[in-house]
């Protein structure tokens, strides 16, 4: 390996611990470590917002939809934008009336701790599933590059060795040094494809937006995908990318833990609203790449390149055609996008696990200095639980690891539509949300596994539990989502007519809700 670039890498993570041990050292209290005594600069959380939500999947994959879809994965951004600003303005408030530090505690306060209970369960579930495929898949792109300069390393131990450079920061400075440090590896891998695309144009020739334009790679909409069947059919990706986005920003603790961290309501809601305009710009980037190794490739396909996926296009382009020093700062990049990723899970299942769970089910309000202590165990069980679990996908079939990447189109719609349901149906009572909660995760995973549509016609094909394949297809996932949350408000609500008054609870939240904002005031 070129000593520039593994003096780079070594550099990375050698500095990212120690810079998050520095920034949260004095952790005094449980509210500082889950939340950061709600002191952080709106700024910040919207970077770190941006920098959870990337993946390495992200960073490798993004630039080859180019080849395939040109930019129409921007659809599904503009689409994230406006789910971000409904849940800044439906969701957020509610959280913040009620000085929260988990999102599942005004379901507590809404419901009871039965429902509070079973979507803090299904984060879990659904975190560990998920960020463990995400670490494992982090592990896939870094074997390859270090193995082209002569380093070979197991996956496991590529996955110990990122849990336990991450846990170190998490563990110790708790939200605040996790926010910190994911505005360092934002502007890092961020950095990163800005100095490649630099790269890029020095080696392109004059007119290679032309080139990449006449072959449709800048095509940005498209009204002519079949709506059930393509995740880039316009309305397809607006309302399904909005739906997903109220959900993964406004019912999943793993942001809410982020916004809660801020100064005010008003800062949440600029953090919230900002990181969708800050995503979108950096989907742009990454496929701005995409579009240049489009024309540095020949204007070739990826079969055409004797590439097995879109994935290799930028992995080989990194390997292969970056200087030195370049390489090595896009790989530091890679290794950001997967550490950023594990701190922001692992904090916020320790709060969860504290909050909803341990508090919640003891019944126990035990002494500050006891709760912190409770935060960083549970913090170091994950990490080990992740490390053991990511390690396990080296063995472990594709299947596996596609239920892993697919989990959140189970459940999100169930989250989001709990939480609505709350909102705008006051007789709706506990048993209500929980029996629509259970009904909508059965019927989703009946519909993504089991109903197929013809990948042509978007005709329906009927059920069959086989995996998709050639014109055989399922729905297509930005739909997950959004029919998720429809069967949990019709289960919900129907339900919901058998009372003939409100939910006490109903009215007991809204009251404290504005006693809280008037002692504010």
């Amino acid at each position: 390996m070129r000593g520039v670039d593994l003096a780079i890498i070594v550099i990375y993570l050698a500095a990212m611990p120690l810079i998050g041990v520095l920034v949260g050292r004095r952790q005094r209290s449980a509210a500082d470590y889950f939340v950061g005594e709600r002191s952080l600069p709106w700024g910040a959380v919207m970077l770190s917002v941006v920098a959870t939500e990337t993946s390495t999947l992200t960073v490798i994959s993004t630039p080859g939809l180019v080849f395939g879809n040109a930019f129409l994965f921007l659809q599904l951004a503009f689409g994230y934008i406006i789910g971000r600003t409904i849940a800044a303005f439906v969701l957020l408030p509610r959280y913040f009336r009620g000085n929260l530090v988990s999102a599942y505690a005004f379901l507590g306060k809404r419901f009871g701790s039965g429902l509070q209970g079973t979507a803090s369960v299904t984060f879990v579930i659904t975190r560990l599933l998920a960020e463990g495929v995400r670490l494992f898949a982090g592990a896939i792109p870094i074997k390859v590059i270090l193995a082209h300069y002569g380093i070979q390393l197991d996956y496991w131990v590529i996955v110990v060795i990122l849990t336990a450079l991450t846990l170190v920061y998490a563990y110790i400075g708790g939200i605040k040094a996790v926010v910190w440090v994911d505005v360092i590896q934002l502007s890092l891998y961020l950095g990163g494809a800005a100095v490649a695309a630099i790269v890029l144009l020095n080696k392109l020739p004059a007119d290679w937006a032309s080139q990449a334009s006449a072959d449709g790679k800048f095509m940005l909409v498209d009204f002519t995908k079949n709506l059930l069947t393509s995740p880039y059919a316009f309305v397809t990706a607006v309302l399904g990318g909005a739906a997903l986005s109220m959900a993964s920003h406004g019912a999943d603790q793993l942001i809410a833990q982020r916004l809660l961290a801020t100064r005010s309501l008003r800062d949440g809601q600029k953090a919230l609203i900002g990181s969708g305009v800050i995503v979108t710009v950096q989907f742009a980037l990454f496929l701005l790449v995409g579009a240049m190794l489009w024309v540095f490739n020949g204007r070739k396909s990826v079969a055409q390149l004797g590439l097995q996926s879109p994935d290799d296009v930028f992995s080989r382009f990194i390997i292969d055609d970056l200087p030195v020093g370049v390489s090595g700062l896009l790989i530091a990049g890679v290794l950001a996008s997967t550490m950023g990723a594990l701190a922001s899970a692992l904090n916020a299942l320790s709060t969860s696990t504290v909050a909803d769970l341990y508090q919640r089910f003891t019944k126990r309000s035990p002494e500050d200095s006891k709760l912190l202590r409770h935060g960083r165990m549970w913090t170091l069980i994950w990490a080990v639980v992740f490390a053991v679990f990511a390690s396990l996908f080296s063995t472990t079939k594709n299947s596996v690891i596609e239920l892993g990447l697919a989990i959140t189109g189970y459940t999100y719609g169930a989250l989001l539509g709990s939480f609505l349901l709350g909102l705008l149906v006051k007789k709706a009572r506990q048993v209500d949300a929980i029996v629509a909660f259970v009904v909508t995760v059965v019927v989703m995973a009946f519909v993504i596994l089991g109903v197929k549509f013809n990948a042509k016609t978007g005709g329906l094909i009927g059920v069959d539990f086989s995996k998709a394949a050639g014109d055989k297809v399922a729905l297509a996932y930005p739909w997950y989502t959004l029919m998720g949350v429809v069967i949990t408000l019709v289960v919900g609500g129907l339900l919901s007519l058998r009372h003939r008054t409100p939910d006490p609870k109903a009215a007991e939240a809204e009251a404290a809700g504005e006693a809280e904002e008037e002692v504010a005031a």
